[in-house]
């Protein structure tokens, strides 16, 4: 691929790219430029390699033995906000949720403050219509681009995404590059106040000092996960050194020297007594990608 302009990378370490800081690495990451070299390398590359795309790292475990095939992690190139005439938000997947959320609220625009309490980049929200306090992805989303498998850039209207609960029905191989939110006119100072209670109710109910994934569990239809989980006694329950934290038991937490397996198994601990205790079964919320060591 003699075009290519991004960084290719062997055997690169993926945990210090999650916020489990756990995982073996990626047998080749690829970082590129922008949407148009990306398409160059999907385009090229062999079809029987595997490609697996991370975001910020905030809701995923790497397995301890690694990725194989090709990972793919977008930056600077997809890290464009801009402000649109009649309060439309454009962002590249590369974008924190968080620095959305702040350019509409300083730009007066309403409806996007929940990005606040979503813990990822753009490209993850759109993936897993990420939601919180009672708004999701798709109820701000117009439309979004992607290149698939092939190299070929695709847009996708918010019905093309198929959207449900914590799930985007858009083909998998699309690898999202740019979003189009649609917001409200609003009142900046209002919204920051908004903002800042979303701030202020996640560091009073969540443990997001520590080394954690965020959600781990879907919440399933007329439960609520945390609620499951502390019935069937796993509030604190311990693996190694992965905990259910005790501030929220929704959260997994790594206490310093976990391995993903010990995540993996305490997670898959938490489901079996949930099921166990109540006949419900949780769905991981958090993506699991790689092998086994």
């Amino acid at each position: 691929m003699p075009a290519l302009r991004g960084r290719l990378l062997a055997n690169e370490p993926l945990a210090p790219l999650t916020w489990f800081r756990v995982g073996g690495p990626a047998q080749v990451l690829f970082m590129p430029e922008d949407e148009a070299d990306l398409a160059y390398f999907l385009a090229n590359l062999p079809p029987e390699i595997p490609v697996t795309v991370v975001g910020l790292g905030s809701n995923l475990i790497v397995r301890d033995g690694g990725v194989p095939g090709v990972v793919i992690r977008l930056g600077r190139g997809f890290g464009d906000v801009k402000v649109e005439p009649g309060e439309r938000i454009r962002a590249g997947t590369a974008v924190p949720d968080v620095r959305v959320s702040r350019a509409a609220q300083e730009a007066s625009v309403a409806g996007l403050a929940f990005l606040r309490g979503i813990p990822g980049a753009i490209g993850g929200a759109l993936r897993m219509n990420g939601g919180a306090y009672g708004r999701e992805t798709k109820d701000a989303l117009i439309e979004a681009r992607g290149v698939d498998r092939q190299g070929n850039v695709r847009g996708f209207s918010n019905a093309d995404m198929h959207y449900t609960y914590r799930h985007c029905g858009a083909p998998d191989d699309i690898i999202f590059t740019e979003a189009l939110f649609q917001g409200a006119p609003g009142d900046a100072r209002a919204i920051a106040a908004e903002m800042d209670k979303i701030t202020e109710s996640r560091e009073a109910t969540q443990p997001i000092k520590s080394r954690t994934g965020g959600s781990t569990f879907k919440n399933p239809p007329g439960h609520k996960a945390w609620q499951l989980i502390d019935a069937a006694g796993c509030r604190g329950l311990k693996i190694g050194d992965a905990q259910v934290s005790e501030m929220h038991c929704n959260f997994l937490i790594n206490l310093g020297n976990a391995t993903a397996a010990d995540i993996e198994m305490l997670g898959e601990t938490v489901r079996r007594r949930v099921k166990e205790n109540s006949g419900v079964e949780l769905e991981w919320e958090i993506k699991r990608i790689g092998v086994a060591k």
